[in-house]
């Protein structure tokens, strides 16, 4: 049986999602955003803690438009 990989044991996708930096900014629960996105708490909730390993455009878009931020503040390149 093949054991499973935490998040720190995962490769890195150099891509790091600001999701909780951008919710704490602006006052926002994660439940807020959900309800305002029509998206799982649970699959935010994998973003937020940095285990997504990808994201629709339109997730994508929704996120930014609830926020009211720019793509490349939502995702920003890890570079350490």
């Amino acid at each position: 049986m093949r054991a499973r990989r935490g998040a720190a044991d995962a490769a890195p996708s150099g891509v790091r999602c600001r999701l909780g930096e951008l919710l704490d900014e602006r006052g926002m629960t994660l439940a807020e955003l959900s309800r305002r996105v029509d998206i799982t708490y649970a699959n935010l909730s994998v973003l937020k803690n940095g285990r997504g390993k990808a994201i629709r455009f339109t997730t994508l878009v929704a996120i930014c438009e609830a926020l009211d931020c720019e793509i490349g503040e939502l995702l920003v390149l890890d570079r350490g």
